[in-house]
């Protein structure tokens, strides 16, 4: 079967129909400002809803007065009980063929679909990600289903025939499911991370306890809807929410707890790895973020270079774990370079996010927006703030944590703002003199997610592609230097601390991690 990724902006723009992608963003965005104030948003275990008497109040970072609605807080005898659930669930869906579950998630991938506005107007005010990012978080879950689907038909379902050297004897290796994971997804891909995991775990037979990001609890909520609508047996899938810490203790002390995939910070994961194994040996799949370099050379073709640095590092105010926040440059081309990349980054309208003409909107909390305030500090005395490095309190912006994108020029190599991941809009500018001395400075990072490299000189291209120490690099790319990766495309891993399995998300070897191989020898 051929895999087609969903793209649905982009095939709204090639039918000369931008309007009508307009229209009906403007019309789902009423619609789902009428859910907004007294919604209650409850747990769903065993495919029951649970409303708990402890709540947290869930406001938009675009406008903090608006309330999103109020989300259930979950107590550790219900994570437990979750758990239990799921646990019980496991040996008949496991045992389920898995055309069956394909057919069950195939129909949520379609309601997803005739939902996909409402779904990305509701994830525009709950991350703040203007109309075109949030669309794209939706196909992007519809992507990971279908493509998932695919692979397990393609490989069929992970069950290979083996030599045979004996006559009577059959023999062949089956991928089988270890049984419950836990899923901890974060803010800023709601919907494409948070679905891309809790498929991988169903799709091959597990069951699954999904903790999305206090942030973002609501449209993992109405996923889980669909899915348990599409079909989905209790207990297969457990919606859980309420305060990080309990429920990671919780669920790592938890023996029943047979894998775990998280994506988040490098420390909450190497945490959760130590203390994990505290309890037994246990699969942990974790993305844990980037420090993503890009190069541009004497040769590099200067406008293609600072638009796509530009998308890289500002897009969803550099709140991507592949946001390009390290840039070395040729000294020989440096001063052209920051003007055509200045001249880009001075087109971006910072807006609120719902507003059509929305290019970034806000950082995700006030955490966020106060360590923005901390590194411009440090970029003002210890490096040159070339533009930004401003708060936003214009008219409606002073509801929200809106801030300018920021560059800065001459960091000292071991400074904070270049090895920190920040998390922010913040790019920063380095000047090299001969090409291995950036490519020892890109991998001078503790970590290895993205990196990317303008040249049109075929030795450094080579060069780059061989000691580049990074999971997914990018050669001349004109939409993004460091993001945007595709489902079916690229497949999204990193390295080093970016990282613990190295096999990729939205690629072929992603659902392997979730099962385990059984040899199965008959001789007649």
């Amino acid at each position: 079967m051929q895999f087609k990724n969903e793209l649905t902006y982009e095939n709204y723009i090639k039918r000369s129909q931008e309007n009508v992608f307009h229209n009906k963003f403007e019309n789902a965005i009423e619609s789902i400002k009428k859910e907004f104030n007294n919604n209650d948003y409850p747990l769903i275990i065993n495919n029951e809803k649970i409303f708990t008497k402890d709540k947290y109040k869930h406001v938009s970072p675009v406008d903090r007065r608006i309330i999103l609605g109020y989300v259930s807080k979950i107590s550790d005898q219900l994570i437990n009980k979750a758990i239990e659930s799921s646990y019980h669930s496991f040996k008949n869906w496991s045992k389920l063929d898995y055309k069956k579950r394909i057919r069950i998630l195939k129909k949520a991938a379609n309601t997803i679909r005739s939902n996909k506005f409402q779904l990305a107007a509701l994830l525009t005010f709950e991350n703040g990600k203007n109309r075109y990012e949030s669309i794209a978080d939706i196909d992007e879950a519809i992507d990971f289903i279908n493509y998932y689907c695919i692979d397990m038909i393609n490989n069929n379902g992970y069950v290979t025939k083996n030599d045979i050297i004996e006559k009577n004897r059959k023999s062949i290796s089956v991928m089988k499911p270890y049984g419950v994971w836990a899923i901890i997804s974060p803010f800023n891909f709601p919907a494409a991370i948070f679905v891309g995991m809790n498929i991988g775990a169903i799709i091959t037979g597990n069951t699954a306890v999904a903790k999305p990001a206090s942030n973002t609890p609501i449209i993992g909520y109405k996923i889980v809807e669909i899915m348990i609508d599409s079909g989905l047996p209790p207990g297969v899938l457990n919606y859980i929410t309420g305060e990080a810490s309990l429920i990671g203790k919780t669920i790592i002390s938890n023996d029943k707890i047979s894998g775990i995939v998280f994506t988040g910070s490098k420390d909450v994961g190497y945490s959760l790895y130590k203390n994990s194994a505290n309890i037994k040996p246990r699969p942990i799949i974790a993305e844990l973020g980037g420090k993503n370099p890009t190069i541009v050379t004497k040769t590099a073709d200067l406008h293609k270079a600072a638009e796509a640095v530009s998308r890289a590092a500002f897009s969803y105010a550099g709140q991507k774990c592949s946001a390009c926040s390290r840039v070395y440059v040729d000294k020989k081309i440096k001063k052209k370079f920051i003007e055509k990349l200045i001249s880009n980054v001075k087109k971006i309208n910072v807006e609120n996010s719902d507003k059509r003409n929305c290019d970034l909107g806000p950082l995700i909390n006030s955490n966020a927006f106060q360590n923005f305030k901390k590194y411009v500090n440090i970029a003002s005395q210890e490096g040159r703030i070339l533009y930004g490095g401003k708060v936003l309190e214009e008219g409606n912006l002073k509801y929200g944590y809106y801030v300018s994108p920021t560059i800065v020029n001459g960091v000292s190599f071991d400074n904070t703002l270049l090895k920190k991941e920040l998390f922010l809009p913040f790019l920063c500018i380095n000047e090299f003199h001969q090409f291995d001395e950036a490519l020892d400075l890109c991998n001078s990072s503790e970590y290895g997610l993205t990196a990317g490299i303008y040249t049109k000189d075929e030795k450094e291209i080579k060069n780059f592609l061989n000691y580049i120490e990074s999971g997914v690099v990018y050669v001349n790319r004109p939409k993004s230097s460091t993001t945007g990766a595709l489902v079916g495309n690229q497949s999204f891993g990193g390295w080093k601390n970016s990282g613990f399995s190295g096999k990729g998300t939205g690629g072929k070897y992603y659902l392997t991690q979730f099962m385990r191989e059984q040899s199965q020898t008959i001789v007649e």
